[in-house]
């Protein structure tokens, strides 16, 4: 009930692995989107968030004063 599996020893299977080359362009096309967005996100994080953050809370002031309006004519 051997298969030939069973005799494959670590060397083999390592030799295998590293010469399999079929995942190296999904891997290489993952980094290149990591080093593009990493910068883009950083970018949004330093920039973009305190002027989004500002706008909504902007937002909410004018709400809450509409409704103490509203609440006390």
């Amino acid at each position: 009930m051997n298969s030939d599996y069973d005799r494959v020893s670590l060397k083999t299977i390592l030799r295998r692995v590293h010469e399999d080359e079929d995942g190296q362009v999904s891997l290489e096309t993952i980094l290149v989107i990591g080093l593009i967005a990493l910068p883009v996100l950083i970018f949004l994080y330093k920039v973009g968030w305190p002027m989004i953050k500002g706008y909504f809370m902007t937002g909410m002031e004018e709400l809450e004063e509409s409704r103490d309006d509203f609440i006390e004519p």
